[in-house]
């Protein structure tokens, strides 16, 4: 085997080659590991993890959602948007949509908007009160039509203008629900359908709130108890049926999110509680 002998330049100049490459490895791994503890940290925030004795501040829903929106499509193992997620979907999928005009109210981001769309709607059009929300809609979905709400009656819709109304997890956020539900019965064909899903009043009369993480501080929503009963009254004022009302109970399977988030005393609160309910509403033909 023949040996290599390389003169004094090239060695040196393989040592300078080698020098770099370790430099360039070098801050190739710092980088990274700044990426991993970026990630981690908002890794935390997502889930929620919230230092003992944090201070929670409490904002109305316009305020707190505009705050939300930088990372609301971006958190995982949130309890109430996979149970939501689970109870919208069940509902939506029992109306028929081809066709329809359908308004998402409490759109927010238009995360239900993927498979309201695969159902063949002719147009989709959603209300929020925050601003923050409706841009990252427009964001995903630029061609969307939305709509500010600034009041609960929503002055600026005319009369008859959907066949079916959606709202998830909105409910517990407005004050006055006599007005408000009012509001959307004037907006609803003669024949619409409606679905709502939210947060149970059971829970909320009993402490719970929605919050989430933002910039080291809990942010609670501003809820407001509405039962669901009265709920059910005031759309039947307006030549609603009841057609269907599901209820979902903290059990032992929804565990493993308080113990992500280092709550198992609230879920030891709350545990056989209901803390989510969906109601399907039909008027007209669709109570046939």
């Amino acid at each position: 085997m023949r040996a290599i002998n390389f003169n004094h330049g090239e060695q040196k100049g393989i040592t300078l080659r080698a020098t770099e490459i370790f430099q360039s490895l070098r801050r190739l791994a710092e980088l990274l590991a700044f990426y991993l503890r970026f990630l981690w940290l908002n890794f935390k925030t997502q889930r929620g993890f919230v230092k003992p004795g944090a201070a929670v501040v409490e904002k109305s829903a316009g305020e707190a959602y505009d705050l939300w929106s930088e990372s609301y499509d971006f958190q995982s193992g949130n309890l109430m948007l996979d149970l939501d997620e689970k109870l919208s979907s069940g509902f939506i999928s029992r109306v028929d949509l081809t066709g329809k005009h359908v308004a998402d109210i409490g759109c927010g981001t238009g995360r239900h908007w993927p498979k309201l769309f695969e159902r063949m709607p002719r147009s989709v059009t959603g209300f929020d009160v925050s601003p923050g929300m409706l841009e990252k809609l427009k964001n995903k979905f630029p061609l969307a039509k939305v709509r500010h709400i600034e009041n609960d009656l929503l002055l600026d819709t005319p009369d008859g203008s959907f066949d079916v109304i959606v709202s998830t997890l909105t409910m517990a956020h407005i004050p006055g629900i006599e007005a408000a539900l009012g509001a959307w019965c004037r907006i609803a064909k003669p024949d619409a359908e409606i679905v709502i899903t939210d947060f149970h009043p059971e829970i909320l009369e009993n402490g719970g709130k929605r919050t989430f993480s933002h910039r080291q501080t809990t942010i609670a929503v501003q809820n407001y108890v509405h039962p669901v009963p009265r709920i059910a009254e005031i759309l039947q004022e307006h030549g609603f049926r009841l057609a269907e009302w599901k209820e979902i109970t903290i059990d032992e399977s929804m565990k493993h999110y308080y113990a992500r988030r280092h709550a198992l005393p609230v879920y030891e609160k709350y545990k056989g509680r209901a803390v989510i309910y969906g109601l399907h509403f039909k008027r007209g033909h669709g109570t046939e």
